[in-house]
């Protein structure tokens, strides 16, 4: 048994590397895909991702006043829905590696957490630049 959890062990440690690479590669794809609905594109940038990230916002709930409401002010931190009480997991991609790698989850997020927390949908721009900023994190 106990043999069987080192090997278990060791193997998830040696395939740690490739599966980081496909993730990268995975929110690499996601970011060209924004890129391209970006006329005259000129980078993503950490810094409007991050205020983005930050930015308080009123909308119709009170309990909803931007992203760090459900993801902490924190982002390597777990959070909690404001609405339902569910625990969610890390949105910094240094929590959470998984963070940011399917591109219709990513998509079905960005629509549902952006009208909720901006009461609007977010621009491609908008989207690849809060990635960026949560891939340094």
């Amino acid at each position: 048994m106990k043999t069987a959890v080192l090997l278990t062990a060791a193997l998830l440690a040696a395939a740690s590397p490739a599966l980081a690479a496909d993730g990268a590669a995975a929110r690499q794809a996601i970011l060209k895909t924004y890129q391209a609905e970006i006329p005259g594109f000129s980078g993503f940038d950490a810094g409007r991702g991050e205020a983005l990230y930050r930015a308080v916002v009123a909308g119709s709930d009170p309990r909803i006043t931007g992203c760090t409401s459900c993801h902490t002010a924190n982002p390597r931190q777990p959070g909690q829905n404001a609405k339902t009480g569910r625990a969610i997991d890390p949105v910094a991609v240094s929590a959470n590696s998984d963070r940011f790698t399917d591109a219709d989850r990513v998509e079905k997020q960005f629509s549902r957490d952006c009208k909720t927390v901006l009461n609007r949908a977010c621009t491609a721009q908008e989207k690849g630049d809060y990635i960026t900023f949560l891939m340094g994190q």
